[in-house]
């Protein structure tokens, strides 16, 4: 596994080696069962704390969007988000460690930390009145929704509005997790490097990242035969 540090604060982050938020996104089949042993591994041996951010609750917004009615949505993100955990759980338990709640960053937890709900209603307050961040949210929602879609159709406007919400979910933890868990500095890692998340980390954007916040982008060996930064547009 490497880690690539999207600007020059966020290798500063990543060389304290005090914290990593690495995310791990219910519906996206990169995360096999290998893949998530492997990203346990190499954050409980990278850093001094790690944990795990699973946006379970978050993801009924993205199947709303794509038509569930909002019970079955709830149920299915509540089910693949059990099965995500359990993947965590397991390779947890495999490398010494039996319980996986302090590492783990899911709706619940997420639910009852107060630093993720301030954040949370700073980034609804800007996406309200900061056409220009709105803007990158709902472009970032627009490339998820798309992939959804039947081919050469289009997300309406009142899809994007309902699918934000994942995406606003996600913010807090891209901003300050140091905040939300207690700890120095952090870097949050994940595959991909968003392009909403480049621009907020290169200080494009009216709010920015704390600045013991960090992000690197993962790369495994088969990656790594493949040089070159892919930029997408979200993280589900």
């Amino acid at each position: 596994m490497r880690a690539e540090p999207l600007t020059a604060r966020c290798r500063t982050a990543y060389d304290g080696r005090a914290h990593a938020c690495l995310g791990i996104s219910p519906f996206n089949s990169h995360f096999s069962t290998p893949r998530i042993a492997g990203l346990v591994r190499w954050g409980l041996e990278t850093f001094a704390h790690v944990h795990f951010f699973v946006p379970d609750t978050a993801a009924a917004h993205t199947l709303e969007a794509l038509g569930y009615p909002p019970e079955k949505a709830a149920w299915k993100a509540r089910r693949q988000g059990q099965y995500v955990r359990n993947k965590i759980t397991k390779a947890l338990a495999d490398n010494g460690v039996p319980d996986p709640a302090p590492h783990l960053l899911d709706g619940q937890a997420l639910a009852t930390n107060p630093s993720y709900q301030e954040l949370t209603a700073q980034v609804e307050q800007h996406f309200r009145t900061d056409s220009g961040f709105a803007q990158a949210c709902l472009s970032a929602s627009a490339w998820v929704l798309e992939r959804r879609l039947p081919p050469g159709r289009q997300p309406t406007h009142e899809q994007l509005r309902g699918a934000v919400r994942y995406f606003l979910a996600e913010l807090p933890l891209f901003l300050d997790t140091p905040r939300i868990t207690g700890t120095v500095a952090s870097v949050f890692c994940y595959h991909e490097v968003p392009r909403v998340l480049a621009d907020l980390y290169r200080h494009r954007l009216a709010l920015r990242p704390a600045p013991n916040q960090g992000f690197c982008r993962l790369r495994d060996a088969a990656e790594i035969q493949h040089p070159g930064v892919r930029v997408s547009r979200t993280l589900q």
